[in-house]
């Protein structure tokens, strides 16, 4: 099965088949869909697509499953990070069924909460949501700045109108947007002298950076004081990055700066933000020919919800995920899934897709766009299908089994603990060469890499 879904990757992309081991199978965790097969799948083409075919290719299914929960093995001088959930976060009762809320951002909690008009408490917030109709507090929500998905079946989802424009998109969208030299790769490591700009947050485009910067790519995270961070989680998106501040209100000259320098820019901001601004791809192909801008969404460039936010979990709840995991677990109440799968698998596909635009560049020249959508992605591991067996499998793998895994380095927060990238490879094997640093902690200059 892992080996289907990467050969429908491979041609998609146009990639010539490789040496790919895939080691193992679903399920792995008590998760009904075939995660171990989507992560393997995207894991491997990555390395395919990073070696141009060239290097044997090897992923573990059993670490490519708990790769999509990395950050739950961070260990900060041995103590693991704080839940990254808000506690205003989560489903709540609606009239016809639940809703699930994201409140992990400040200003999503506070718009969600005005709307709700219920103040700072959970308890009067459930009983205020209990008087609407999912549907209706979904649309309020989003119309106040907020974040929220009203739990459907999957049989519902498909119905929807945005649900039909999702399986209209392609899962990996690799276009060329413009001129620019050829530029071969000719380091020692696959992406060794590409620059990065990362310009994304939580987990799926941390992960897309994370991912280049294991194979030798230069990411430097960019975020400002003013934006809301997702805490100790940061520190493991942030392995091999990395990390200034600009603030884009006061000095977007300064991030431009960046782009005339740089190979890839990728970015997670809401639908039309960064464009607002000055750095649609378009523009930035202008500043900076042979530019690889990469572009992650929610719901995709059609339909509806096109400018709507989203996460992981928002995805879930409408998409019918979060209905069938509590089923699952023999409860009428939706649950998330225990992995990130949805936000882990995007970053490798977004990944992915990159280093298929840089070998094309090295090709042919030219600048691309590179698109990846949440829903997009949460429907292709779906359509993977049922992993047999997997209800009654403990929630954790052996401390024995993961042992081999984890990685040890010092950083400016201490010793941190770290599970090592799934993907082998046999010439270049992936490492990552910086600590995790502080949001901010280098200067916004490519000399400081």
């Amino acid at each position: 099965m892992p080996q289907a879904a990467l050969r429908e990757l491979l041609l998609a992309a146009g990639l010539e088949g490789a040496p790919v081991e895939i080691a193992g199978d679903d399920p792995v965790l008590p998760v009904r869909y075939r995660i171990a097969a989507a992560a393997s799948a995207a894991l491997a083409a990555l390395g395919v697509a990073v070696t141009n075919g060239k290097q044997n290719v090897t992923v573990d299914a059993r670490h490519a499953a708990v790769s999509l929960r990395s950050a739950r093995y961070l260990r900060v001088n041995g103590k693991p990070p704080p839940s990254p959930w808000d506690p205003f976060s989560g489903f709540y009762p609606v009239r016809d069924g639940w809703i699930s809320i994201h409140c992990n951002f400040p200003n999503h909690r506070q718009a969600a909460l005005r709307v709700l008009g219920a103040g700072e408490d959970r308890a009067q917030a459930e009983k205020a949501s209990g008087k609407w109709l999912g549907e209706v507090l979904e649309d309020a929500i989003h119309a106040a700045g907020g974040c929220a998905g009203f739990v459907r079946s999957h049989e519902d989802w498909l119905r929807h109108a945005q649900a039909a424009a999702v399986a209209s998109q392609p899962l990996v969208q690799v276009e060329r947007i413009g001129n620019g030299l050829a530029k071969a790769l000719k380091h020692q490591r696959p992406l060794g002298g590409v620059r990065v700009l990362d310009l994304t947050r939580v987990l799926a485009g941390p992960t897309c950076g994370k991912s280049l910067a294991e194979h030798g790519a230069d990411v430097m995270k960019i975020t400002a004081a003013h934006l809301p961070d997702s805490g100790m989680a940061d520190l493991d998106t942030g392995i091999g990055k990395l990390s200034a501040r600009i603030d884009l209100r006061a000095e977007p000259e300064a991030l431009m700066r960046l782009v005339k320098d740089a190979d890839v820019f990728i970015q997670s901001y809401r639908p039309g933000s960064l464009a607002a601004r000055g750095f649609s791809p378009e523009a930035l192909a202008q500043v900076r020919p042979g530019i690889v801008c990469a572009s992650l969404s929610a719901w995709g460039p059609s339909g509806p919800w096109k400018e709507r936010r989203g996460f992981d979990s928002i995805v879930q709840a409408v998409s019918g995920i979060a209905r069938a995991a509590g089923r699952d677990a023999g409860s009428d109440q939706p649950r998330l899934l225990p992995v990130s799968a949805i936000d882990y698998v995007s970053g490798y596909l977004m990944a992915f897709g990159v280093s298929v635009a840089l070998a094309r560049r090295a090709r042919e020249g030219g600048s691309w766009l590179v698109r990846v959508a949440l829903a997009r992605v949460g429907k292709w591991i779906v359509e993977r299908g049922t992993a047999q067996g997997f209800q009654g499998l403990p929630d954790e793998l052996p401390d024995a089994e993961l042992a081999p895994w984890m990685a040890e380095m010092d950083a400016p927060d201490g010793r941190i603990r770290y599970l090592k990238p799934a993907l082998r490879l046999s010439g270049t094997p992936p490492y990552f060469a910086r600590p995790p640093v502080p949001l901010g902690y280098h200067p916004a200059s490519w000399t400081s890499s």
